[in-house]
C-alpha cells in the first residue's frame, strides 16, 4: 500500500472507531468488541506501517470517553490507559514471547484476573479519606463522579492505613451485578419502558446521572483490580491487591498468580465455562507482568502499557432446543415466525425466543422444530439462530408450517407480492393490526405521541375507547382517568399530547396514515408534490408513476387506499379534529435549485441543527433519505459523522461535501 492510500484508510478508520467509541459510551453499540478491536488494530498497523501519517484525533492517541458538561473535569493522577486486547492463545503466546524478549534472561511471572465488564473509575484518597473519584474520561482527564460513587454501599469513605501524609490512587471497575440489572429491567418492563441492553452501559450511564438518589437505587458495586502508591515496599502487583484486601476494599477473589505459560492457559480454560456463573459480566481475563520494576521499565505505549494484555472471550454460541414456533401478526399484517427456544443462559441473559424472519430464512436455515441449533447474540445483544446441528435432528423433528389462517383474527393468509412473506388481509378487524395502526400513528416519526405506549392502546381498545387512530381525538378525562395505572397528571399528559399532535405537519400525518409501502422519506416527497390530501387523493395512476420512485406498486397502494370508504370517513374525521392535511407556506420550497438532487446528512454541524440543514434542503427542492445509496447525489458531513455512510459513500463514488459547501451550492 502507497502513502495516499494509507492516508484515506487512516482517516476512514479514524472516523469509523471514534464513531464506535462514542455510541458505546453512549450505551449504544452496534458492533461486537471483537469487530471493535479488529479495527482498531488494522489502525495501529498502518500508523506502524506510516509514523507520519498518525492524527491527533486518532483513537490509538486517547482513550475512553470524553468529559461531560454536567461533571467537573479532573486530571488524572497517572494516565488511565486501556488494555491491548487478543483473542486467541496465539496471540497471548506471541505476547508472552515479546515480553522475554524485551527483558531477556529475568524471570517473569505473571499475575491473572477476570476482566470485569463495567466502567473503569479511579478512587483517590488523601490522608486516608475518600478525596474523589474520576471516570477513565480520555485517559488524562474524566468526571468527577465523586457524590454518586459515595452510593456504592461498600466503597469504604475512610481507610486505616499508615499512609497519612500519601495520596493512594486505586484503579477499579464499577459494575452491575447480574442480579440487579435483570431486577431493573423487569420494573422496565412493567412500567412499558425501553428495556437497557446490558449491565455495561448501564453502569456507565448510571455513574453520570444527576440524580444522586437514583443513582443509589441502582445498587452499583465495583472490584478494585490496581494500586499505586510511593511505597517501595511494595513490589509486586500481586502485593498491591493483598493491601487493598486488608484495607477493606472491594477485591474479587478469582485472581492467580502465574509462572509460564501453561498456568496463563489453565487460568483462561478454568473461567470460560465459569464466567457465567458469576454475579458479574466478564469478557475476558488481564494478564499482568506481576513485577513492578518490570512494569516500569516495559513502559507503555501511546495509549495502552506494555506490560498487560486483555485476553476476550467470543461471543457465545450455544445449543439449545428449538421447542416450538409461534407466529406473530405485524402492523401491516405480516406473519413473522418466532422460535421459543428451551431456555439458555448466552452471554449473561436467559434466551428463550429469537425471530426467524420469514419463510426464506426457514429455507436458508433448513430449521425444523424439534431441532438442536445454535443460538448467539448478534452484537452480545440480539438473539438470533446460526445454525442447526443436523447431527442430532431425529424422526421426530417437524418441518415448521406457516399457519392457512391469521392467529389472530382467524382471516385466511395469503402470499405478499415478492412471496418473501406471508400476511393477513383483514387489516380493518384484525385486533392486533389495529392496535399497531395505532401504535405507529403515535409513533416519533408520525404524530410523535410519546404518551401513548403499546400498554395504553391494549388498555384504550380493550375498553372499547377506540377502533381507530381518529378515535383518539375523542377520548375525554374521564376516559383515560378510569384506566389502571393512570393517574391525574398522567391522564392530563396523554391528553395534552394527543392535542399537541395536531400541529404535526401534513408530511408527518401522511406517514401516520400508514400507506403500504409508503414510508417517511417518500411521504415527505409526496407532501411535497401534492401540498395537501385532496390534490394526493383525486391523483391518477399515470400522475403517480410520474414522480419519481413512485413505482407500479405504490401507485396502487395510494390509490386502493383513497378509494376505500372507510379511509374516507377517517380522513374526514381527522380533518375535523384538525389535523394538518396541508402544507403551511414556510414549508414548501422556496427554490429549486436542488431538485432531483438526492442527500444523506450525518454527523453534527457547526451553524445548524439536523432539522435545520433538512429545511435547508428541502427548501430549496432537495430530497432528504438516511441511508446511502448509488441514488444518493451528496454526502453532507458534520463532526462525528457515521462511518457507515462514509465507507459506502466512498465505495459507490459519491461526493461528500460539508455545511459550507452546501451553501455554496445553494448560492451558485
Amino acid at each position: 500500500m502507497n502513502e495516499n492510500k494509507a492516508k484515506i484508510e487512516i482517516s476512514k478508520l479514524i472516523k469509523l472507531i471514534n464513531y464506535h467509541n462514542k455510541i458505546y459510551y453512549e450505551g449504544k453499540p452496534e458492533i461486537t468488541d471483537y469487530q471493535f478491536d479488529q479495527l482498531l488494530k488494522r489502525l495501529i498497523k498502518l500508523e506502524n506501517q506510516f509514523p507520519d501519517l498518525i492524527q491527533k484525533n486518532s483513537p490509538t492517541q486517547n482513550v475512553g470517553e470524553t468529559s461531560t458538561k454536567n461533571f467537573d473535569t479532573v486530571k488524572h493522577l497517572y494516565p488511565m490507559l486501556s488494555l491491548s486486547n487478543s483473542y486467541s492463545k496465539e496471540e497471548v503466546t506471541k505476547y508472552i514471547e515479546r515480553i522475554n524478549k524485551l527483558l531477556p534472561e529475568e524471570k517473569i511471572s505473571f499475575f491473572c484476573e477476570l476482566k470485569f465488564d463495567g466502567s473503569a473509575i479511579s478512587i483517590i484518597y488523601e490522608n486516608n479519606k475518600l478525596n474523589r473519584v474520576i471516570t477513565r474520561g480520555d485517559g488524562t482527564q474524566g468526571d468527577n463522579i465523586t457524590e454518586n460513587a459515595k452510593t456504592i454501599k461498600n466503597l469504604p469513605h475512610e481507610i486505616n492505613t499508615l499512609y497519612n501524609e500519601k495520596t493512594i490512587e486505586v484503579r477499579a471497575e464499577a459494575f452491575m451485578s447480574k442480579k440487579v440489572f435483570d431486577k431493573l429491567n423487569k420494573e422496565r418492563k412493567i412500567l412499558g419502558e425501553k428495556l437497557f441492553a446490558n449491565p455495561r452501559n448501564v453502569t456507565a450511564g448510571t455513574l453520570k446521572l444527576l440524580d444522586k438518589k437514583e443513582v443509589s437505587k441502582r445498587s452499583l458495586d465495583y472490584y478494585s483490580y490496581t494500586l499505586t502508591i510511593d511505597d517501595s515496599n511494595i513490589k509486586t502487583h500481586e502485593e498491591g491487591i493483598k493491601q487493598l484486601e486488608k484495607w477493606g476494599l472491594n477485591i474479587s477473589k478469582t485472581y492467580k498468580k502465574c509462572d509460564n505459560l501453561e498456568d496463563i492457559f489453565k487460568y483462561i480454560d478454568h473461567w470460560e465455562p465459569l464466567r457465567q456463573t458469576l454475579p458479574v459480566e466478564i469478557d475476558g481475563i488481564v494478564i499482568k507482568v506481576n513485577n513492578l520494576n518490570q512494569q516500569k521499565r516495559l513502559g507503555s505505549r501511546s495509549k495502552s502499557p506494555r506490560w498487560a494484555i486483555a485476553f476476550k472471550y467470543k461471543p457465545e454460541n450455544l445449543s439449545t432446543l428449538l421447542e416450538s414456533v409461534t407466529f406473530q401478526v405485524g402492523r401491516i399484517g405480516t406473519i413473522t415466525p418466532v422460535a421459543n427456544l428451551k431456555p439458555v443462559l448466552i452471554s449473561g441473559t436467559i434466551v428463550k425466543r429469537a425471530s426467524l424472519h420469514n419463510p426464506n430464512e426457514i429455507k436458508r436455515l433448513d430449521v425444523r422444530e424439534g431441532d438442536t441449533v445454535f443460538v448467539e447474540k448478534g452484537g452480545e445483544i440480539i438473539p438470533k439462530i446460526t445454525s442447526v446441528d443436523l447431527g442430532k435432528r431425529n424422526s421426530k423433528c417437524k418441518p415448521i408450517k406457516y399457519p392457512e389462517y391469521c392467529p389472530d383474527c382467524k382471516t385466511k393468509l395469503i402470499s405478499s407480492e415478492d412471496q418473501a412473506n406471508i400476511y393477513c388481509p383483514n387489516s380493518k378487524k384484525c385486533p392486533t393490526q389495529i392496535k399497531e395502526s395505532i401504535f405507529h400513528f403515535a409513533s416519533r416519526n408520525a404524530m410523535d405521541i410519546r404518551e401513548l405506549g403499546p400498554q395504553t392502546i391494549e388498555r384504550l381498545y380493550d375498553q372499547r375507547l377506540i377502533k381507530n387512530v381518529a378515535d383518539l381525538y375523542d377520548l375525554k378525562f374521564s376516559d383515560i382517568y378510569k384506566l389502571e395505572g393512570f393517574k391525574e397528571q398522567s391522564t392530563r399528559n396523554l391528553l395534552d399530547g394527543i392535542e399537541t399532535s395536531k400541529n404535526i405537519s401534513f408530511k408527518k400525518v401522511l406517514f401516520a396514515l400508514g400507506l403500504r409501502h409508503i414510508g417517511v422519506s417518500l411521504s415527505e416527497k409526496l407532501a411535497l408534490h401534492y401540498k395537501n390530501i385532496d390534490n394526493l387523493s383525486s391523483a391518477d395512476f399515470e400522475e403517480l408513476i410520474s414522480i419519481h420512485e413512485v413505482g407500479e406498486r405504490v401507485a396502487q397502494s395510494i390509490l386502493d387506499y383513497f378509494e376505500d370508504s372507510d379511509n374516507k370517513i377517517l380522513i374526514k374525521r381527522l380533518k375535523h379534529k384538525n389535523i394538518n392535511f396541508e402544507l403551511k407556506e414556510d414549508e414548501i420550497p422556496k427554490s429549486n435549485i436542488l431538485e432531483e438532487k438526492i442527500f444523506v446528512i450525518s454527523g453534527v454541524f457547526n451553524n445548524f441543527t439536523r432539522e435545520e440543514m433538512k429545511s435547508l434542503i428541502k427548501n430549496n427542492g432537495g430530497k432528504i433519505v438516511t441511508s446511502v445509496s448509488k441514488n444518493t447525489d451528496y454526502l453532507i458531513i458534520g463532526n462525528n459523522p457515521g462511518p457507515q455512510k462514509l465507507d459506502k459513500a466512498d465505495k459507490l463514488d459519491i461526493r461528500t461535501i460539508n455545511e459550507d459547501d452546501i451553501q455554496e451550492l445553494i448560492k451558485k
